[in-house]
């Protein structure tokens, strides 16, 4: 059973996490992936979104992809129930997925029941290919990244932080060029989209 939880701003949508959890998040140990964070004037996010799952008394486990083999990356996935991909720069974050083999890995964790939780770009790569999202982030710091397949675990390709804040802009160009050809799904920073199976709901 498919279960993922996909939002542009974590903090934002706190409350409807939690519902999504049935107010079950006592004790249970998330595995955090803020590799696609790449510029300092937005770490704070990762903070703050480490904080959310902390305030609702979940143990949080970092898990910097770029830096660790690709053995360990594994080992640790295969063991969580619960893994959490942050925003950021979503070519680089996909670079590294690619790099260490983790594409079909992680796909297959979800389809057998792993929950993915997936903010900004963490939201993006759950869709077919990613290329769509070039108006956002800058593809080229992303240097060996050759192709831009994504996890395909949904059938859409999702636009985040619709009308927000710095991406007022990038947001509604990429909507209007591709909402004729790409099953779109524009969200704001307060907005979440559940999937269970494939079923999916915005809250």
């Amino acid at each position: 059973m498919k279960n993922l939880f996909l939002c542009s701003y974590f903090t934002g949508v706190k409350d409807i996490f939690k519902d999504f959890m049935s107010n079950d998040t006592e004790g249970k140990k998330v595995l955090f992936i803020p590799t696609a964070n790449i510029d300092e004037e937005t770490k704070f996010l990762v903070d703050e979104a480490k904080e959310v799952f902390k305030s609702l008394g979940m143990e949080v486990e970092n898990l910097e992809i770029s830096k660790l083999d690709e053995k360990t990356i594994k080992n640790k996935i295969e063991k969580t129930n619960y893994l959490y991909i942050g925003g950021g720069n979503t070519f680089y974050l996909l670079q590294e997925l690619k790099r260490k083999n983790l594409i079909d890995f992680i796909k297959n964790r979800v389809n057998f029941g792993m929950t993915y939780i997936g903010e900004s770009a963490g939201a993006i790569i759950t869709s077919k290919d990613i290329e769509y999202n070039d108006l956002m982030d800058d593809k080229t710091i992303a240097k060996d990244l050759k192709e831009y397949s994504g996890l395909n675990l949904v059938d859409f390709y999702i636009v985040p932080h619709l009308n927000e804040f710095p991406f007022e802009e990038s947001a509604k160009q990429t909507v209007e060029k591709y909402k004729d050809n790409l099953n779109i799904i524009a969200i704001n920073n307060s907005q979440a989209i559940i999937l269970k199976d494939d079923k999916f709901e915005i809250k």
